[in-house]
């Protein structure tokens, strides 16, 4: 557009007049060139980073007739002001920062000159601010610096802002390129030039390519949405670097990238709040909940629903709501036979086609919870019972155990009410019950420990008293039962008589079958086997006789016993029951020379004269006393 300017008119009559007087010529610039630093300012280039307050340019100018010069800026008004000249010298000075970084816009200014006769406009410059690495003041038009001028590495990233991605991992292998990273430098050059890096490489799960910026999922790295749903990569651009105010200058910038990892369903259902334990109580309802199992989807991003079952371990006494997971009692806590039940509870994933895809189970322990109402009870074959007898042979072997009886205990409580311990009352270390602690029911057995203690012949009847005493309650409820044990007799004695040796003594003249001794020997076992029979025999037995049932030992009916010839003899006697089982002793039986024979002279007389007085030699002592007796 062209602007007119117009004088008032007693301005342009002074000029007239002037003019009239002497001819006057406007001022004017020296035109030095683009590489001069005083002149017209054409061609002038000017960096960026000029600090503030920096002598840019000079001014330089002259009047045609040597008048004094003044200079002077001017800018548009409302336009921010860039320099300040000196008006006396023509000094332009940098007053505000330059960024050619900015949006190109133009800046107008009008260079003056004045002197004391004549101010006109010498010259407007617009001044571009554009996006090259220098400023540009020349009039009217923008040039760009040639490329032998070093770009200024003035460095403004611009990146993406910070950006969040979603990752469905099993559908992202692993190398492969999941989001790329750019970054803009407006510089040109090495400090144009961007490299990507990021931070924490060593702990980070993903790589960036240096150049293009593209991100990637490390090798050997799987993401796993139950594990860590989120990552924070920050990636670094830096550029090459380059000379800033006279110093070597390398520029930065971060941003975050959120990786969202998106869920799938590979994970089973999880259960809540295990273990699990319930209980059943002896007053409990039939139908009533007992415990309630909770269990959740494993991929928490799209979590499926849950399908709950009983696997095992119901034994038909309890049931499962599929949907809620509440498990109930379904029949009367007394028909419970069990104290724990182990059920093995499923939790299955009921997909988008309700069917049941992973599963998980677990362990609910259910414990039956009694009162403790009722006494041990001792049964027999017909039911209740307090007394039992058995028949048994002595000396039966150690370790059997008494198969006569047929005894049950029971306690109808559950759990620690139900559990007692067993004892026999009686003559110590006979036998033994087992087993001694019960829970809940029991065949009671008694086992021989002591067989040399029952015998027959000390005891033909024994009796226990067994007792039944809960252990872990307060009650301490009891009940007992008579146990009456009839012993039967065996062969198990031999005979043993009164006495190892009998000695007698019998005159020699008794008679035939005369009584010589009684010997006696008792079995203490019972019947036939303590019947005895005795016997005897030996060299010395012949003369005699033995009854066999009273054991009277009597001379043979023709025995003649005669001192004379044999008074000594000498037997055994022997006692035996009817298996044969048998004892010895010995018999000793003098006989007793009686006066039953006259004197007799021997056929071999010899005569002798004897001197009263005279000392007599007697070879044959008893003849000789005979013959001296018979002589006074």
């Amino acid at each position: 557009m062209k602007r007119e300017c117009r004088l008032p008119t007693s301005l342009f009559l002074n000029l007239v007049h002037v003019c009239l007087v002497q001819a006057n010529y406007a001022p004017y610039f020296f035109d030095n060139g683009a590489s001069s630093s005083n002149g017209n300012m054409a061609l002038f280039s000017l960096s960026e980073d000029t600090a503030v307050g920096t002598h840019v340019y000079t001014l330089n100018g002259t009047d045609p007739e040597g008048d004094p010069v003044t200079y002077g800026i001017t800018f548009e008004a409302g336009a921010r002001k860039y320099f300040a000249v000196d008006e006396n010298y023509g000094n332009v000075t940098l007053i505000a920062e330059l960024d050619r970084e900015v949006q190109a816009r133009r800046i107008c200014f009008k260079i003056l000159f004045s002197h004391s006769f004549r101010s006109d406009l010498v010259q407007s410059c617009p001044l571009l601010v554009t996006s090259s690495h220098l400023l540009f003041l020349r009039p009217l038009h923008l040039w760009l610096l040639p490329s032998s001028i070093p770009p200024l590495p003035i460095t403004v990233f611009a990146f993406r802002p910070n950006s969040t991605l979603f990752l469905d991992f099993q559908n992202t292998p692993v190398g492969s390129s999941i989001f790329q990273i750019e970054a803009v430098d407006r510089d040109t050059g090495s400090g144009g030039s961007i490299n990507y890096f990021l931070q924490n490489i060593h702990t980070n799960k993903f790589t960036i390519d240096r150049h293009s910026g593209v991100l990637r999922i490390k090798t050997g790295i799987n993401l796993d949405y139950e594990k860590a749903r989120t990552f924070f990569v920050t990636a670094v651009a830096k550029d090459g670097g380059g000379k800033l105010r006279g110093n070597h200058k390398v520029y930065s910038a971060t941003t975050t990238i959120t990786i969202n990892v998106e869920d799938i369903q590979d994970t089973p259902p999880i259960f809540v709040g295990t273990p699990y334990y319930g209980y059943v109580y002896e007053d409990t309802l039939v139908g009533s909940e007992v415990i309630t199992v909770v269990a959740i989807d494993g991929d928490r991003g799209k979590p499926n629903d849950i399908y709950y079952s009983i696997v095992n371990g119901n034994e038909g006494s309890f049931e499962i709501n599929n949907a809620t997971g509440a498990i109930s009692v379904v029949k009367s806590p007394t028909k419970l036979k069990k104290e724990v039940y182990e059920l093995k509870v499923q939790a299955s994933e009921i997909g988008s086609e309700d069917n049941e895809t992973a599963h998980t189970s677990t362990t609910v322990i259910i414990r039956v919870v009694d009162l403790n109402n009722h006494p041990p009870t001792f049964y027999g074959e017909s039911g209740t019972q307090n007394q039992f007898e058995v028949t048994l042979y002595e000396h039966p072997l150690e370790g059997e155990t008494l198969r006569g009886l047929k005894i049950t205990v029971n306690d109808s409580d559950q759990g620690a009410n139900a559990k007692f311990n067993l004892h026999l009352v009686g003559p110590g270390g006979i036998f033994r019950v087992v087993p001694q602690t019960v829970l809940n029911e029991a065949q009671v057995t008694i086992i021989v420990e002591n067989s040399a203690a029952i015998d027959y012949e000390k005891f033909q009847d024994l009796t226990f008293k067994l007792l039944a005493v809960e252990v872990n309650t307060p009650e301490k409820f009891s009940s007992t039962a008579d146990i009456v044990i009839h012993l039967l007799d065996t062969n198990d004695n031999i005979p043993k008589f009164s006495s190892d040796y009998y000695i007698a003594k019998i005159p020699e003249n008794s008679p035939g079958g005369s009584n010589v001794v009684a010997v006696t020997a008792i079995d203490p076992d019972s019947g036939l086997w303590g019947e005895l029979k005795y016997t005897i025999y030996g060299t010395g037995a012949d003369l005699f006789l033995i009854h066999p049932s009273t054991g009277i030992i009597y001379t043979q009916p023709w025995a003649i016993l005669d001192a004379e010839i044999n008074s000594k003899y000498h037997f055994f006697v022997k006692a035996e029951d009817i298996e044969g089982k048998h004892s010895l002793a010995e018999v000793f039986i003098t006989v007793l020379d009686v006066n039953d024979h006259s004197p007799e002279f021997s056929e071999n007389i010899q005569e002798k004269t004897m001197i009263i007085g005279s000392p007599v030699k007697v070879e044959v002592g008893f003849c000789m006393e005979v013959c001296l007796t018979e002589l006074q």
